[in-house]
């Protein structure tokens, strides 16, 4: 029920990602009447692989975290977060309020055994792919220690998505130097390179973008503020590519020549493509969507979650953890 536009992307959103996950059960958390509306306005209303779960509150998305985590327990937020709790579900997507969810994700699931604060993950596209970056806005004040626990749980995510046996971990810095940035990052270096992670050392922002690492830690508050400006960016470029080509008839011509060029620039630049954060670390897979995204972009957050879901991420951060940080932290 949460986001920008609540059911009306989310429900469409899930008959798409049907299409594509055949062997995948869908549970519609939220309001019974108006998702059951909305199902039969888009010819769903018998889809067997789509079901409803009545919740009867919702969590606005200006809501104090604290206030919905006491008094919405039966929010469509805190009952899909208690589907994946009793195994009921393998997993929850949500586009709401992102403060509530991570509060009640981490009430309700708890973290992993050595996981003192789950953080926010999500791969950003590079010129050789994609990065994988945390904390992008869970943790505003992150200690080395916690910085630690973030390079382990996104190597781990890395390896198991990806089917890389050792990727690359980096710390994002204001250098590359050992003497650069300030003693948090510095004490997080000695300790994650005395763990057995494949650690690059400190890498600039501009090298997220180059692809120098598989994975990228910072703490949240940096990384929030990386992620927003990435997003600020892409929509800079794209305002002057259309000013630009439509200044005359001759830009207009040069556009219509260049749009398959300029179309796969899009495609790779498209945050619907990327959309999808997991919240890493819990005893519970919570995938969260970006507010304002449409049924594209959800639906390929619900992609990401089934993916997780098939890979057991959880399970096997937590087999890695004990052998990864026993005696580092």
């Amino acid at each position: 029920m949460g986001g920008d536009h609540g059911p009306q992307v989310v429900i469409p959103a899930a008959i798409r990602a049907l299409k594509t996950h055949p062997d995948v059960h869908l549970i519609l958390v939220g309001d019974k009447e108006v998702i059951a509306t909305l199902l039969e306005e888009h010819g769903a209303q018998n889809e067997e692989r789509l079901s409803i779960h009545h919740a009867s509150q919702q969590v606005a998305m200006d809501e104090s975290p604290a206030l919905a985590l006491r008094g919405k327990k039966d929010s469509s937020m805190r009952v899909a977060i208690n589907l994946v709790k009793d195994s009921t579900a393998a997993a929850c997507v949500s586009a709401g309020n992102t403060g509530a969810l991570m509060a009640t994700a981490r009430f309700v699931l708890k973290t992993l055994p050595g996981i003192e604060r789950p953080a926010i993950i999500s791969e950003l596209p590079t010129v050789k792919g994609h990065t994988y970056v945390l904390d992008l806005g869970a943790n505003i004040d992150s200690s080395a220690e916690h910085l630690v626990q973030f390079a382990v749980m996104g190597s781990v995510l890395c390896s198991l998505i990806d089917g890389k046996e050792n990727p690359t971990v980096g710390l994002l810095n204001i250098g590359e130097e050992e003497i650069k940035g300030n003693e948090r990052v510095k004490e997080a270096a000695r300790l994650i390179a005395e763990t057995d992670l494949n650690y690059q050392g400190f890498v600039e922002g501009d090298g997220l973008y180059r692809g120098e690492v598989d994975v990228l830690v910072c703490d949240g508050f940096v990384g929030n503020v990386a992620l927003k400006a990435s997003e600020g960016v892409v929509h800079m470029i794209r305002h002057f590519l259309r000013e630009s080509f439509s200044r005359n008839i001759f830009t207009k011509l040069a556009g219509l020549i260049a749009a398959p060029v300029l179309k796969s620039f899009r495609d790779e630049l498209d945050p619907r493509a990327h959309n999808g954060a997991n919240f890493i670390g819990l005893q519970g897979i919570v995938i969260k969507s970006h507010g304002g995204t449409d049924e594209i972009g959800f639906a390929n957050a619900i992609k990401i979650a089934i993916i997780e879901a098939e890979h057991d991420v959880p399970t096997h951060i937590s087999k890695h953890l004990e052998t990864l940080l026993e005696g580092q932290i």
